[in-house]
């Protein structure tokens, strides 16, 4: 079977066509600019073919035309017609409380992921323009949705509530959501297999570290903490968001610089992070280089970054009665590896005993990071959102 995955952001779409016969990538891309001047396609197929194609793209739903268009082309397809396509999978980020799991699309899921998409303003609305898309230009080809919030709704309530007024909680559903779950899902499961075991048997902190991060306790197959919220606000330091804030401060700097709500958001989702106390990039990378230079402004986000990681660590080992390991993953998890070195100093009280030379110059490798003497292991384990989706995807509509 095949089947084709879409993650709708904003103004982009990213897509991957699989063939799960192996769980082969035939092609993947990204539509970029929609409805902005310069829109374009980027299509990868399996060969190595690749090919950029120009022109306006006004909505989502064009967007996927081209998409559609570029996988049956005859120059740079990677099918024949669309009849080969068996199924779509969507990632859509918020699914409030309604969503445990991966389901299929139906009117009425629509229905109520359209009722929860305020809790996530950017994103659930392109999402659900992606599924409108599918729908009117595949409409017989079932559509599966695949949702961050779904991995993380076995927290139970000690961890998931807010210690503010119950009735705030009944009345909009505010509390702890987190993200990323297809990731720490997949990086869980195979940090297990790597490790020859269950995955209900173990104890792992995973740590989905990039512009956007959090980390998620998964004891025994299941997580029962993570670090993001109600938003992707909370938790982490990030590329640009604050992470971790006094309620309190945030109140005091609206107060000081006279800022209103839409200002407020702004200022700790794309102006704070990384950026925010560097003052030279979000990206981690660039931040690296002007440390190296002696920039303490660099540094110092640096360090901070990787002593909230460190501490949300020591807090999810004591939350799960131990740890049995630690999976890296993500852009800056799986690449840097100074950061990862910084960040696994001093845990030789847990019987971890890391091996920093083993770990230096490793990028995007599936590799334990530990001595053969070292109790806890400590593992990267690229991710795969993707294949997550479509792995979703193929058992809901083989049912």
């Amino acid at each position: 079977m095949k089947i084709l995955v879409i993650n709708c952001g904003s103004s982009s779409i990213k897509y991957q066509l699989f063939d799960m016969t192996n769980e082969d990538v035939l092609a993947k891309g990204i539509v970029e600019k929609i409805g902005l001047n310069g829109s374009f396609l980027k299509n990868e197929r399996a060969d190595g073919d690749k090919v950029t194609l120009n022109g306006n793209i006004y909505d989502h739903q064009q967007g996927i035309e081209y998409v559609l268009g570029v996988l049956t082309s005859e120059r740079h397809g990677s099918i024949k017609n669309l009849d080969e396509i068996q199924a779509v999978g969507h990632r859509v980020v918020h699914g409030g409380e309604a969503f445990k799991s991966s389901v299929r699309i139906t009117q009425e899921v629509i229905d109520k992921m359209e009722e929860v998409a305020e809790l996530a303003p950017l994103h659930n609305p392109p999402n659900l323009k992606g599924i409108y898309a599918v729908s009117s230009l595949m409409p017989n080809v079932p559509q599966a949705g695949a949702f961050d919030t779904a991995f993380h709704q076995s927290m139970t309530p000690e961890s998931y509530m807010y210690a503010i007024p119950y009735t705030l909680y009944a009345k909009y559903g505010i509390r702890r959501y987190g993200f990323h779950g297809s990731s720490h899902r997949f990086v869980s499961q195979r940090a297990a297999e790597l490790m020859g075991k269950k995955v209900e048997e173990l104890k792992i902190i995973t740590c989905h570290l990039g512009n956007g991060a959090s980390i998620a306790a998964v004891k025994h197959g299941l997580s029962i903490d993570t670090s993001m919220g109600l938003t992707p606000v909370e938790g982490l330091m990030m590329g640009t968001r604050c992470g971790d804030l006094d309620v309190g401060a945030l109140a005091y700097i609206m107060s000081k610089e006279s800022i209103n709500l839409s200002a407020t958001n702004t200022l700790v989702n794309k102006h704070s992070g990384m950026l925010g106390i560097s003052g030279v990039s979000s990206d981690m990378r660039e931040v690296e280089a002007a440390a190296a230079e002696g920039n303490q402004r660099a540094i110092l986000s640096l360090r901070m970054y990787e002593y909230r990681i460190k501490k949300y660590i020591g807090a999810y080992t004591a939350a799960m009665g131990g740890v049995d390991a630690i999976v890296f993953t993500g852009g800056i998890g799986e690449n840097a590896d100074q950061t990862r070195a910084n960040i696994m100093k001093d845990f030789e009280y847990l019987n971890l005993d890391f091996d920093f030379e083993k770990n230096k110059g490793v990028r995007g490798a599936e590799i334990d990071l530990t001595k053969p003497t070292s109790k806890v292991k400590v593992w990267i384990v690229p991710t795969n959102e993707e294949l997550v989706i479509a792995r979703d995807t193929l058992e809901i509509v083989s049912q």
